[in-house]
């Protein structure tokens, strides 16, 4: 059976800044797991997208998350044989697999001999390959995606980092150089949202800011004045807030959230206007105090001649 050629990769800007920092910070080289999923795109149909939109349908592969192994302690050995016991859905915490990533510095950016080898042996992994989603055929992705970072083999004054995305082709076999789309919000990325489905859900927060004067109770005078300080913060928020305390901010989480956005807005539009009347007033004192300035320094200028002083 041939391959499923992806049309091209699709990574957030935070995702791909997270890996970038991540990389940056090592003391050595690492490598990892990259975790996210493939779509099939179809055809947009919107005529008044200034974006240009393509006709035919897209295969596309989202990375949405990492996982890091220093290359000392990888999931593969030195001859680039995938140890599948470290890959097992336990292990993987049952996140999808769609490839791996290298960093290496002052290295040329092209695959090693190593990276084609784990790479091959990471595609050809059995139960490691995943569904295609609003596909309407039965076909299985496998894990071929290779992500390449690199930094320039001379030192510059600015820190740069170099990345390429490949795919596997196991007919072939060789890699298939991939072209990287940084997600963003427009016209050209409605496929993307369209499709999106969140891979974890919304923590429990505790959003009643008045809960630290209970864990103070035993703290020693100096926590109490710290705890009145609090309260008269919380005081004085809660006058600009306009009765939208701090606590109700738990129920724009859960299904119920589509209710409160309409007053959270409108508190918005409200703190605006202040700050826009506030910086008028600001506006009008500034040009209040340099027009007394420039009287002052005309009235001193009169005086110096009035005694003969330059």
């Amino acid at each position: 059976m041939d391959d499923l050629v992806l049309h091209k990769l699709a990574i957030s800007g935070p995702a791909l800044s997270s890996m970038i920092q991540r990389l940056s910070t090592s003391p050595i080289d690492v490598d990892g797991l990259l975790f996210g999923h493939v779509t099939f795109i179809a055809p947009s149909t919107l005529s008044d997208d200034s974006a240009q939109s393509s006709s035919d349908s897209q295969l596309v592969a989202t990375i949405s998350g990492f996982l890091c192994f220093p290359s000392l302690l990888s999931f593969y050995d030195s001859l680039g044989r995938v140890d599948s016991s470290r890959l097992s859905p336990t292990h993987l915490n049952h996140k999808p697999l769609i490839g791996w990533f290298s960093s290496r510095r002052k290295t040329p950016l092209r695959p090693s001999m190593r990276e084609f080898s784990v790479t091959r042996s990471l595609s050809s992994t059995p139960n490691l390959s995943l569904p295609i989603q609003n596909a309407d055929f039965n076909s299985l992705f496998a894990p071929s995606i290779f992500l390449l970072f690199t930094t320039p083999l001379h030192d510059q004054c600015i820190q740069t980092n170099q990345y390429r995305a490949f795919q596997f082709r196991s007919s072939k076999p060789s890699f298939n150089p991939l072209s990287i789309d940084i997600v963003n919000i427009g016209p050209a990325f409605r496929g993307h949202y369209g499709s999106f489905s969140p891979n974890s859900t919304l923590p429990s927060l505790n959003c009643n800011l008045r809960n630290l004067t209970a864990m103070n109770e035993d703290r020693n005078e100096e926590s109490v004045t710290g705890t009145k300080e609090t309260e008269k913060d919380q005081a004085l928020l809660d006058t600009c807030a306009e009765g939208m305390q701090v606590g109700r901010l738990s129920l724009l989480i859960g299904p119920g959230a589509t209710n409160y956005t309409a007053g959270l807005e409108d508190l918005y539009e409200k703190m605006l206007s202040k700050i826009e009347s506030l910086a008028r007033l600001v506006e009008t004192s500034s040009a209040k105090v340099l027009e007394q300035e420039n009287l002052n320094r005309k009235l001193r200028y009169k005086v110096a001649r009035s005694t003969g002083v330059e």
